[in-house]
């Protein structure tokens, strides 16, 4: 069960207008596709994915699951979206509640146990491994771990382990955590354990229907729980700052996740475009550029979606470019990221000057700008950082040719 969680508010403008885990990543895929790809490779072919917000894109992405070798008869892939009905049924309140409401579909299949999963991790993993671990350890319950640094640990659930890895402790985001053990948000439950715990949680009605802050600390004690070590790269892209960071991780000369494993491949839904057209008098340095990109300025630490055109004399560093968007000639674009359809003009520069007043409406803070989907910016503006121009932006919504650091030009609703 793959839980394609809420609005991801933490994403601004990115998921104003799609699912978190259908947001692009690295260029050609959905952040949803490592944890698909996760499970194609592990050996898993029956997946169920809880989806309520804006789960148009999502749908148009996943499909029949065929990317995915998820188009089955015995098996494949579920889009399990809320409804209203004559009971048992209301929109999903929580991480638990989505599971809960759909726990018929579990039941269909007959598993053993049942693997839940977080649609908007970066990583891959073979879960395979995890579910032999659980069965040698006859758990009831097996949480994976990471260790994390004690700066990071109060971000997360942190659990303290004995000597034979069961879980003794469990603290969700402690003030002061007592170990650097980390929750992954990844859960292997026997299937009928997992069926008792969500019923007693759904008759809570203090209950926030969380697996992080009610399931798993209520089972710590009446159930086997072990803590499933993994110590390779993973990240949860659910900020800005960490979806930024994500992509100049892939940058590294040795990159912490390496797309290139024919090993461990991370499918992904594609459409058809010609190759890459670098021409006379471009620069490329340290960037993914995938299909249909043209490009005749300058390109340096960054990363551009299918058919991104950046014209002669423009500059895109330390950037993230979506599917489509222009980048016209002499423009510059620098520490932003730009969704789709884009349309950057001649000689505007968008991550402008060396004032970082953060933003007033989200938490940038480092310097990055955001511009929503199919917003033009005009020809000669200068977009300041920390700085957010909504969606479906025209020209004539820019108040003046100077727009200061974190401020907002359009309406971006409750995104933030």
């Amino acid at each position: 069960m793959i839980l394609a969680g809420g609005e991801g508010r933490r994403l601004s403008i990115l998921s104003q207008k799609r699912a978190k885990p259908a947001v692009p990543f690295a260029g050609k895929y959905r952040i949803i596709d490592f944890t698909l790809s996760n499970c194609a490779n592990s050996g898993i072919y029956t997946v169920g994915i809880p989806a309520q917000y804006r789960p148009r894109s999502l749908i148009d992405h996943i499909r029949t699951g065929a990317p995915w070798d998820l188009d089955r008869m015995n098996g494949g892939v579920w889009l399990l979206q809320p409804y209203l009905g004559r009971s048992d049924s209301d929109w999903y309140s929580g991480s638990a509640d989505a599971i809960q409401q759909n726990f018929d579909f579990v039941r269909r299949h007959r598993p053993e146990v049942v693997l839940v999963l977080c649609a908007d991790h970066v990583y891959t993993m073979d879960y395979d491994r995890m579910i032999s671990f659980h069965v040698e350890n006859r758990a009831d319950v097996t949480v994976a771990t990471l260790k994390v640094s004690p700066e990071e640990a109060s971000r997360f659930g942190i659990l303290e382990t004995d000597e034979s890895y069961r879980v003794v402790r469990f603290e969700e985001k402690p003030p002061e955590p007592k170990s650097t053990l980390a929750s992954m948000g990844i859960y292997v439950f026997n299937t009928e354990v997992l069926s008792d715990v969500l019923k007693a949680d759904a008759a809570n009605s203090q209950s926030s229907h969380d697996f992080g802050k009610d399931i798993v600390p209520k089972i710590i004690g009446p159930y086997r729980v072990f803590a499933y070590p993994f110590s390779s790269y993973w990240v949860d892209v659910g900020t800005i700052q960490a979806y930024w960071e994500a992509h100049m991780d892939l940058l590294a000369d040795h990159p912490p996740l390496d797309l290139n494993d024919r090993t461990w491949i991370i499918h992904t839904r594609s459409e058809e475009r010609p190759p890459v057209n670098i021409r006379t008098g471009a620069v490329v340095l340290h960037s993914l550029i995938t299909d249909g990109c043209t490009i005749e300025g300058t390109v340096e630490y960054s990363v551009l979606s299918p058919g991104v055109r950046v014209e002669r004399g423009a500059v895109v560093r330390y950037s993230i470019i979506m599917t489509d968007a222009i980048v016209r000639a002499g423009a510059m674009v620098d520490r932003s990221i730009l969704d789709k359809q884009v349309d950057v003009g001649a000689g505007a520069q968008v991550g402008f000057g060396a004032d970082y007043t953060p933003s007033r409406v989200t938490d940038l803070s480092s310097g990055l700008t955001l511009v929503g989907k199919s917003a033009v910016v005009p020809p000669n503006v200068k977009v300041g950082r920390n700085c957010i121009v909504a969606s479906d932006v025209r020209p004539e919504d820019f108040l003046a040719d100077n727009v200061p650091s974190g401020t907002v030009v359009g309406f971006v609703g409750d995104s933030s």
